[in-house]
């Protein structure tokens, strides 16, 4: 959990704008896409970064558009003209005379339409998986067609804030259980049903195409090539039409610019609004590492043979990803039949790797398993590092079924109901000095 910024309102007409300020430069408004919540997205870490990164090289102000999050709803459907003065009421009340826009889906067109309303406010503009037009006509075959809106509006009523969605943003985050719960919640907190459908509604109207050719600031366009959300057609269309405009395909699939993109959306946001890029920083996090590995797997797919091996994988992953998810752990990656994932304490670490190894014997299987809590980077949404290293070649010491970690986590998790043999001092290959190792077991 992250401590969020003091939460503040801004007054568009009869409307309260909720909004946060962090940081000291060159103001940044952060107009997020469809809905939001100024308090709960720091509850995740990687959206928390992203911001705090944003903030290390400027004036950083985050709102919540009208209709969602902490500000006020709205009966009916508001135009873009009433939605325009969300930016510009707290723009007022931070004594902000111009500043660039960062808008996201949504967030983007709006900050377009800004922009162009209100060109001297504007120093630039950087526009994430954005829009210019929502519905598709004869003119615009990008947009969305009027009965798939159609389409989303109901399945969305049915089944709104539902945690299935989750992946659809960020395939990146899929397997983080974290991350599902807080989207779901999120889209709960953010908006009701009923408000969900009003915003969708609203963005149905925003058309910014007649705005963009007049616009005469610098404007940086970002899509991740693979967005299942958002076509990055409409950010070619949009590139092409704002004179200028310089557009940056990103790697990936995910809609969230926090995800795995957020290192390369922040320096683009930081050159455009210092002009220059900062030397990227390694996030650093203190976790403990879990890697399995099926024991004999080779034996295993000659003996079955291609297709009942696959299947036989596919059921031991399920068995595997259930046990991570109910001690609390986050997948990181898997390779083959190994997973690596991380927790925050080295106790639910072990006790998933004992609960695994039991729950695909059933199977006729047996996992061998490493442990090790070291600081790692994080690149993304994966992790990297000396202790990632580390933590692999712990694994390798295990023979069938055992569990094999390193005197750190022995340390950590000293008085626990867990047992530890003595494995000595071992040399990991790769790794500089000998490691003391320990068998880790369950007290009778």
């Amino acid at each position: 959990m992250t401590a969020s910024p003091q939460t503040r309102y801004a007054r568009a007409g009869e409307v309260s704008i909720a909004y946060q300020v962090l940081g000291e430069g060159p103001d940044l408004v952060y107009v997020p896409g469809f809905v939001s919540h100024v308090e709960w997205g720091w509850e995740l870490p990687q959206y928390a970064r992203f911001l705090r990164r944003l903030a290390a090289f400027s004036r950083l102000i985050v709102l919540d558009k009208r209709g969602t999050g902490l500000s006020d709803p709205v009966a009916g459907v508001a135009s873009p003209e009433q939605r325009l003065e969300d930016i510009g009421a707290v723009l007022d009340a931070v004594g902000s005379e111009r500043a660039t826009l960062l808008g996201g889906f949504d967030g983007g067109t709006l900050a377009l339409l800004y922009a162009a309303a209100r060109p001297a406010r504007v120093a630039g503009l950087v526009l994430y998986a954005t829009p210019p037009k929502f519905t598709q006509d004869d003119t615009y075959p990008h947009g969305w067609a009027p009965a798939a809106i159609q389409l989303y509006l109901s399945a969305a009523e049915e089944d709104w804030a539902a945690e299935e969605g989750a992946p659809l943003l960020a395939p990146s985050l899929a397997g983080d259980a974290a991350y599902r719960q807080w989207f779901g919640r999120l889209s709960r907190m953010a908006a009701s049903p009923g408000m969900a459908m009003a915003l969708l509604q609203m963005n149905a109207q925003l058309d910014a195409r007649a705005a963009l050719a007049e616009l005469g600031l610098p404007v940086r366009v970002l899509h991740a090539e693979g967005d299942l959300l958002v076509d990055p057609g409409h950010s070619r269309k949009l590139a092409e039409l704002v004179p200028g405009a310089e557009l940056v395909e990103l790697a990936g699939a995910d809609h969230w610019p926090f995800a795995e993109n957020a290192d390369a959306v922040v320096a683009e946001v930081e050159e455009l609004v210092t002009g220059s890029r900062s030397l990227p920083q390694p996030d650093r996090v203190l976790t403990t590492l879990l890697f399995t590995d099926v024991v004999g797997s080779t034996e295993h797919a000659a003996a079955l043979g291609d297709r009942r091996w696959a299947a036989l994988l596919e059921d031991h992953r399920a068995l595997v990803r259930r046990e991570i998810e109910r001690f609390g752990g986050s997948e990181v990656d898997t390779v083959g039949d190994g997973f690596l994932a991380r927790f925050d304490a080295p106790t639910r670490a072990i006790q998933c790797a004992m609960a695994a190894r039991e729950s695909v014997r059933a199977l006729g299987i047996d996992l061998r398993a490493g442990v090790h809590t070291g600081e790692c980077e994080r690149l993304g949404s994966a992790l990297g590092g000396i202790h990632v290293h580390v933590g692999a070649r712990i694994a390798a010491q295990a023979g069938s079924g055992e569990i094999v970690v390193s005197s750190t986590v022995r340390d950590l998790v000293d008085g626990s109901a867990i047992a530890f043999d003595d494995r000595g001092r071992v040399e990991l290959k790769g790794v500089p000095g000998p490691r003391r190792l320990f068998l880790a077991r369950a007290v009778p």
